[in-house]
């Protein structure tokens, strides 16, 4: 795939990866644009005016190419990553007490009497910080018992794992 035609016209391996470097930047700025469009035209038209300029001028143009060169290496840009995923839920609180200690000092019923004590958005945040919420069920859940019931399943769970091995 060393050439495109494109209108009559081949093009060279360096003119696709010019075009698809092009093509990433202003994908970029786009994305920019929907967050901060002052910042992505600002920065829209410092490219442009250091282009045009280096385009002009031969000198400035070597000079930029020196500039971007990194111990005699031409610097390639890094493939572009994936946006990380925006986390539209709200973050919950850290929760009021540790299950696996009141679990160790107090057995099933010392924890299931703490528990009872909390509401369900605390006991909510509990099964967040111990990530308990393994089928994302619980959080929709709106009755203590229900989430009690989750906590003391997975602190069994988790304190007795490894015991076929003792």
């Amino acid at each position: 795939m060393g050439v495109e035609v494109t209108g009559g016209r081949d093009l060279t391996v360096d003119e696709l990866r010019l075009r698809r470097v092009t093509s990433d930047a202003e994908t970029s700025l786009v994305t920019l644009g929907k967050a901060n469009p002052e910042v992505a035209v600002a920065l829209a038209r410092m490219v442009r005016a250091v282009a045009d300029e280096a385009r002009r001028t031969p000198r400035f143009a070597k000079a930029l190419g020196e500039a971007l060169t990194v111990g005699g290496i031409h610097a390639t840009p890094a493939p572009p990553q994936p946006a990380a995923p925006r986390n539209t839920t709200t973050t919950r609180s850290k929760g009021v007490l540790d299950p696996f200690a009141v679990f160790e000092v107090s057995g099933e019923a010392g924890l299931r009497a703490r528990l009872k004590t909390l509401n369900a958005e605390q006991l909510k945040d509990i099964v967040t910080e111990h990530s308990m919420n393994y089928d994302k069920a619980a959080m929709r859940w709106k009755t203590p018992p229900r989430l009690i019931d989750r906590i003391v399943e997975r602190v069994q769970t988790r304190a007795t794992k490894g015991d076929v091995l003792r």
